[in-house]
């Protein structure tokens, strides 16, 4: 299955139905969620987000990190803007 890129525009970053499908993205760290990667699931991606992609969202609010931060070199599924 293939994985799109959703921005965030809303006011609850949990809410699936606050994530758009876009093309790309040119964000990359801050203290607001900028975009997710997920499966690609049309519009918006699938209801309820996973628990994994929650705690990524928590844990990048919390942070400002993009996520998972660890290791490294592993992809990246949220990323943040100033």
């Amino acid at each position: 299955m293939s994985r799109a890129w959703y921005v965030f525009i809303g006011d609850d970053p949990i809410v699936s139905s606050n994530y758009y499908r876009v093309s790309g993205h040119n964000c990359l760290c801050g203290d607001r969620i900028c975009c997710i990667y997920l499966y690609d699931n049309g519009l918006h991606p699938l209801d309820p987000l996973s628990p994994n992609i929650q705690n990524y969202i928590h844990e990048a609010l919390a942070t400002g990190q993009l996520q998972p931060s660890k290791p490294y070199s592993a992809k990246k599924y949220v990323y943040l803007k100033g």
